[in-house]
């Protein structure tokens, strides 16, 4: 319509334009917006502050940052609209720093914002754990009277959630209308916070006034019912997932699995694993972890071999989750196998892969080539490594090792209580009780405080 409108020789006007790039964007048609935009340019139409606006918006919605703020640096102060845009844009992308900036900056100036630029802001303090900067946004939108709009709600739940603050996120909650992200979020907040048994009350009430549930919020409760390996609670899930005829997507089939895998019915997790179709990674890791946690090292490796024949590519929590279980199973060659097999998929081992090889060949009593991967570790040794290869020297009775070992991870990480104590003990286990007074002694020179109930190993 708006070419025949051209071919009549009627000249668009700001509203016109402004409708096209809206489309655009909400579609997400990058290379036509930016031939309009060329065309826009190129014929001379108008650039009113709603077509700015428009690219503005655009532009951020596409992601193109540094077009935007091009854009964004011509505008008038007075232009409100924009500077909302602004914030909202960079909030999206993730630029909480600038987000949070700009926003502040807009307060200083004293332009209002609006619902998409406070939730934004307040979704960046969540994620900065700037919670302090978040309070004062909220009492600025009290102020205001700007506390009524619902979305603006649902991210104050959730930064008061996520920072532990769930008496305040329950408040809001409870004074406001509430729709099906409101529930989301206070549910998913006590989830985080590993309440895990009072999101799955929430969840009871809020079936039970009658609000359809969605994907996000199965995902959630069942995630939930596997922290608290309540195959009931589960089970009872399942079942109002199937009465109420709701899309079971691959996120759900993922969730159920992992449900019924921790709760140790890895019968019925293969039986919903084996009617996908068309799986992700995290499905294929999630069966991986599930024979894994219960020892089924074969089976876990059974379906990294057919992973290997699917579309879908092994990536690091995969590798971790089938040497792990090769670890707990004892099967030395297969994990080694396995671990080497990680560089055909460009996959680099981190500090936990490394931390699992050592378990691996400490656990079957193979200390020296288990000695040999840490000291040639391209990255430095953590805990958990150190840790591992530890444990396994205590284990074996491999004192004169440990002891060897011990003196590497000290200069490593000199403020680690866990090795000092480690090496004292060892010392102490074959009479060398001098050295191990000066072990502790060396502790105390450098202000080295032991942590009550913790442990290196």
């Amino acid at each position: 319509m708006f070419w025949e409108m051209l071919v009549s020789g009627i000249y668009p006007d700001g509203i016109v334009i402004s409708c096209m790039l809206s489309s655009f964007s909400n579609s997400m048609r990058v290379f036509e917006a930016k031939a309009f935009h060329g065309l826009i340019i190129r014929r001379h139409y108008t650039l009113d502050q709603m077509v700015q606006n428009a690219l503005l918006s655009m532009y951020c919605k596409f992601g193109f940052l540094k077009l935007a703020e091009k854009f964004f640096g011509r505008v008038n102060e007075q232009n409100f609209e924009a500077w909302n845009l602004m914030v909202s844009g960079y909030g999206k992308v993730g630029l909480i720093t600038k987000c949070i900036g700009l926003f502040r900056e807009m307060q200083y100036l004293g332009i209002e914002s609006d619902s998409n630029s406070l939730v934004s802001v307040i979704s960046s303090c969540s994620q900065l754990g700037a919670t302090h900067l978040a309070w004062s946004i909220h009492c600025y939108m009290i102020k205001n009277l700007m506390d009524e709009n619902v979305s603006v709600n649902n991210s104050l739940i959730d930064m008061y959630g996520k920072s532990g603050n769930l008496t305040i996120a329950r408040r809001i909650f409870c004074r406001i209308p509430r729709d099906i992200v409101t529930w989301n979020t206070l549910i998913s907040s006590y989830a985080h916070c590993g309440h895990f048994a009072e999101a799955l009350s929430l969840y009871d009430k809020m079936v039970l006034e009658d609000l359809k549930p969605n994907s996000a919020t199965f995902v959630t409760v069942l995630s939930a019912c596997s922290h608290l390996a309540s195959l009931e609670e589960g089970e009872k899930v399942h079942n109002y997932i199937n009465g109420g005829k709701f899309e079971f997507n691959l996120s759900i089939a993922t969730a159920l699995i992992d449900m019924y895998a921790k709760c140790g019915q890895l019968e019925k997790s293969r039986e919903i694993f084996n009617s996908i179709h068309e799986r992700d990674v995290i499905t294929w890791n999630v069966m991986i972890s599930g024979y894994g946690m219960h020892g089924d090292a074969r089976s876990a490796i059974e379906i990294f071999q057919q992973m290997e024949e699917s579309i879908a590519k092994p990536n690091g929590l995969t590798f971790l989750a089938v040497v792990s279980a090769c670890a707990h199973a004892g099967l030395v060659k297969e994990g080694k196998y396995l671990f080497g097999k990680m560089q055909d998929y460009s996959v680099t081992p981190n500090l936990k892969h490394y931390a699992c090889m050592v378990d691996l060949l400490g656990r079957s009593g193979n200390l020296q080539e288990a000695e040999a991967l840490v000291l040639s570790m391209p990255i430095s040794p953590d805990g958990g490594v150190w840790g591992a290869l530890l444990s396994s020297c205590k284990i074996h009775n491999e004192i004169e090792m440990g002891i060897r070992i011990a003196k590497h991870a000290i200069a490593s990480d000199v403020e680690n209580d866990g090795y000092y104590v480690m090496i004292s003990n060892m010392y102490s286990s074959i009479g060398k009780w001098e050295e191990a007074e000066k072990a502790r002694g060396l502790m105390k020179e450098r202000g080295v405080r032991k942590k009550t109930g913790w442990s290196a190993v």
